[in-house]
């Protein structure tokens, strides 16, 4: 079977093209245990990163299921899972803070036009082409700031002034904060963290991550610990879809313009990277242009559905490989699959301990940091100087402003003779 190559350019979702080279029942009962696999560990994910970003939890389930079907139905990879992801946490939250949630809703909706855009216009190509120690920076800070705004859960530590988004004041309010710590919610967020590695190493094939937080709930319920969770703070979950409306505000969509364009770039390059990692697992080739036109029209739909961010999702791509997907089908499954979940199990949602999601998402933060990575970019100078350039303005200043600052480094590196790697 040729790897997709010949075909790279093409504006044509793989799903045509599995269909014409014809589908059997074969392939459908490997996608299937791939989907039902991927859904199980987007469950609990989902939920603590839109808990995270600061929306209501279902709000990550809409993401999953509406943006994951599409991604899959219409993208270029073969293999690619769309849903939230970890990279949007601290842009979704500013700009939930700052605007709303309809301001939200609207830049989803902007971006995904402008991604669609990205796409038609052949520039997903130019995308995968940005320096490999701006990705791998930009990566490594956005886990610092994540990590650093989970510590308030894990820790169940109790403000008495709002929490600020920049680092070092946070940490500030953070500190004070210290007294309050309450050693149920540590205990949880400790265990979860112990657990998921623990099954990792001792039952790859378990989903461990759903474990985890599901023993975490049953030890919270039974011990009647005095901790916080999803439905003490937000109420029971709907089980099922809302009715989809545009978010359509022209007046606002001035002052969210700022947001929806970091929202595409960072979108662009997290799905981009991520089917690449597929690639490099599956030995084929997505198509690098049909991809953000699928990620922009998943994030009009999850935007109309009340969802946030959509983009393709490195660890869950990695998820449905191993899994032994086959085609895209197995996406759209895991779409399917997680829509069941919130239909039948939503009401057992509300027993699960925030300090067991943010645990989880301190996983999540400790696996994207590509120590292996850091560590031959800090073997030479120019790669490093780029790599801490973009690190740095990333977790004091921005994403945008990291990889903006981080790309005209390696440029001016770049004239005087330097050429810092490429992302591999």
């Amino acid at each position: 079977m040729p790897d997709g190559s010949s075909t790279a350019h093409l504006y044509r979702p793989k799903l045509l093209s599995v269909l014409a080279e014809g589908y059997d029942w074969a392939k459908f009962r490997a996608d299937a245990a791939a989907g039902l696999t991927v859904a199980i560990v987007a469950l609990p994910l989902s939920m603590a990163i839109a808990i995270a970003s600061g929306v209501s939890p279902e709000r990550g389930l809409y993401t999953a299921i509406v943006g994951g079907f599409l991604v899959s139905a219409l993208g270029g990879s073969r293999y690619q899972i769309g849903g939230p992801a970890g990279a949007f946490i601290v842009l979704v939250a500013t700009t939930a803070a700052t605007f709303g949630l309809e301001g939200l809703l609207l830049a989803v909706l902007m971006s995904g036009a402008l991604l669609t855009l990205i796409g038609l216009c052949g520039l997903g190509t130019l995308v995968r082409r940005m320096p490999h120690a701006v990705t791998i920076g930009f990566t490594c800070g956005i886990a610092l700031t994540i990590l650093a705004s989970q510590v308030k859960d894990l820790a169940g530590l109790r403000l008495t002034v709002p929490e600020p988004g920049a680092l070092l004041p946070k940490l500030t309010v953070l500190w004070g904060a210290l007294p309050s710590l309450n050693g149920a919610a540590l205990m949880l967020a400790a265990g979860t963290v112990i657990a998921i590695a623990g099954l990792r190493a001792w039952r790859p094939a378990w989903p461990a991550m759903l474990l985890a937080v599901g023993g975490a709930a049953l030890i919270a319920i039974f011990l009647h610990l005095p901790v916080e969770t999803v439905g003490s703070r937000f109420g029971a979950l709907p089980q099922g879809l809302p009715h989809p409306r545009l978010p359509l505000d022209l007046g606002l969509a001035w002052r969210v313009l700022p947001a929806a364009l970091s929202f595409t770039l960072l979108g662009a390059i997290e799905s981009l990277l991520s089917a690449k990692v597929a690639d490099g697992m599956t030995g084929r080739r997505h198509r690098s242009n049909m991809e953000p036109v699928a990620q922009g029209i998943a994030n009009m739909a999850s935007a109309a559905f009340g969802g946030i961010s959509v983009t393709g999702t490195i660890a869950r791509t990695a998820t449905n490989v191993k899994a032994g997907a086959r085609t895209p089908v197995a996406g759209m499954l895991h779409a399917g699959f997680l829509l069941l979940f919130l239909m039948l199990l939503a009401p057992l949602a509300a027993y699960v301990p925030l300090a067991s999601l943010a645990g989880l998402l301190a996983v999540v933060c400790w696996n994207m940091v590509e120590a292996r990575e850091v560590r031959l970019l800090l073997a030479r100078w120019p790669e490093a100087s780029v790599f801490f350039c973009t690190l740095g303005l990333t977790v004091f200043r921005d994403l945008s402003a990291g990889v903006i600052g981080g790309c005209i480094l390696a440029f001016a590196l770049g004239l005087f003779g330097y050429r810092p790697a490429p992302e591999r």
